[in-house]
């Protein structure tokens, strides 16, 4: 993606921040001090600083893209924020986090996006721990199209539906 491209990209994710802020989407999922989260297709950052935030200086949150002007906006604002607890990964699949070690994953706008989708649901499959949470929206689908695809190979099941997300259960 071009750099004029990502710039229109997140001036308009700060508008749908405005009117839907991360911090309300979040508060869906149980994310507490402490907790490892990844961000899957984190763009700008939205969620992985208020993900950053919510974990506070013992947990860690990986910020997750395939667009290197992503991950540059993330660190550069984790920086100005003095959030230490953020690592960026580069990559268009396998993020290299140890297995098991994620307590939730973030999905959010990405999937109708993914190359290989169900690869990188394994792979998110692969880093969470046993009954970790997938917390999955994208606008782009509609909900039977959400609910016949993320399960794959019974790798995750449908755990709460909120207002703006879902939330997938790990299965071992």
């Amino acid at each position: 993606m071009k750099k004029l491209a990502f710039n229109m990209m997140s001036l308009w994710f700060k508008i749908r921040d405005l009117l839907s802020p991360p911090s309300i989407i979040l508060s869906e999922v149980d994310i507490k001090p402490g907790f490892c989260v990844l961000d899957y297709g984190c763009g700008p950052g939205s969620y992985t600083i208020v993900a950053a935030e919510l974990v506070g200086p013992s947990g860690t949150v990986y910020a997750v893209d395939i667009n290197p002007l992503a991950v540059q906006r993330v660190e550069r604002i984790a920086g100005k924020k003095g959030l230490s607890n953020i690592e960026t990964i580069r990559t268009e699949c396998a993020t290299g986090v140890d297995s098991a070690k994620v307590d939730v994953v973030l999905l959010y706008d990405t999937y109708h996006d993914l190359e290989d989708a169900d690869a990188a649901l394994k792979e998110l499959h692969r880093v969470l721990k046993p009954n970790g949470t997938l917390s999955f929206t994208d606008h782009h689908m509609k909900e039977h199209d959400i609910l016949a695809k993320v399960p794959i190979e019974s790798l995750f099941v449908l755990s709460a539906k909120g207002k703006k997300t879902y939330a997938f259960l790990k299965q071992d």
